[in-house]
């Protein structure tokens, strides 16, 4: 089936589907790639597509405070290897910044696609981890969601977790609670590094690569960005910090969400069977010993 056609039965399917997500047309903004990102169905899907001259993304118009971020997504069928296809949380860009990550690691036909995770807090990141997935991310779409809360976060795939980042401020390890980050998704090129250390590259004579995404659900404390002080030598500082509120105070759970003991046997299940990188593992990156949360219980 050509990816046109599957891309009008896509659109047709999604819109006689009942769902309580949000759309695409309410909740994001296409921010790059001039025309290669696109809205279809009404508002229900967005395609990415990457070509050897651009990629494309796309962000949420409002910011976070903890919530739970929910994205459907389909990958790049066959020889994806040197792109990227992202679903992340980010605070704006600075030495200082937030972020949680989602990346997906395109690969050559046949080859199993990589899951890089990580989480930066007031800028100290090089936390990640990273695994193959028990099913194929090319065929059907499939549930990621980030839960962030006060107490930890949570990264699932079909509301199986395969991560869980406890805060551990009473210990000294950053932990991200203080800026709100929006939603950012992409598709780019990274062959200098993205497929087996960069030693397989992205062919472009089969290009353009196409990332769909549907079933967007951005639940959590809506921030309004603080107001900006003007001064005589022109545009000064943030004053006061956000104000943040539950956009569906029925829907909460996330707040206090963790792993139950369902949960925790699935995450070690994931952990076992398909993690393939730990940087807690990871004795010559740290020789003078790993950080201080590895040696410390995840829940």
């Amino acid at each position: 089936m050509s990816t046109a056609l599957m891309l009008r039965l896509l659109v047709l399917i999604a819109s006689v589907l009942v769902v309580s997500a949000g759309n695409f047309i309410k909740d994001v903004s296409i921010t790059w790639g001039d025309g290669r990102a696109k809205i279809l169905g009404n508002g229900l899907i967005l395609t990415l597509s990457l070509d050897k001259f651009s990629g494309s993304g796309f962000e949420s118009k409002s910011d976070y405070l903890f919530g739970r971020l929910d994205m459907k997504l389909k990958l790049i069928p066959g020889n994806s290897a040197g792109t990227v296809t992202t679903f992340f949380l980010s605070s704006p860009a600075g030495p200082k910044h937030d972020e949680i990550d989602f990346e997906f690691l395109g690969n050559s036909s046949g080859q199993p696609y990589t899951v890089h995770t990580n989480i930066f807090a007031q800028g100290q990141g090089n936390k990640e981890q990273q695994f193959h997935l028990w099913f194929d991310p090319t065929l059907h779409f499939h549930l990621y969601s980030i839960v962030w809360n006060p107490q930890r976060v949570i990264w699932l795939i079909d509301d199986i977790p395969i991560r869980v980042f406890k805060n551990n401020e009473a210990i000294g390890v950053p932990f991200p609670k203080s800026q709100s980050m929006k939603v950012l998704c992409s598709l780019w090129n990274a062959d200098e590094w993205a497929t087996q250390g960069g030693r397989v590259k992205t062919d472009w004579t089969i290009a353009p690569f196409t990332a769909t995404y549907r079933s967007v659900n951005f639940n959590g404390n809506v921030c309004k960005t603080p107001t900006t002080k003007t001064t005589l030598l022109g545009v000064g500082g943030l004053v006061g910090k956000p104000t943040c509120t539950p956009n569906d105070p029925k829907n909460n759970a996330w707040q206090t969400q963790e792993i139950d003991g369902m949960g925790k046997r699935r995450l070690k299940w994931v952990q076992q069977k398909f993690m393939i990188y730990n940087y807690c593992n990871d004795f010559n990156r740290f020789p003078q010993g790993t950080p201080t949360e590895c040696k410390h219980p995840a829940f």
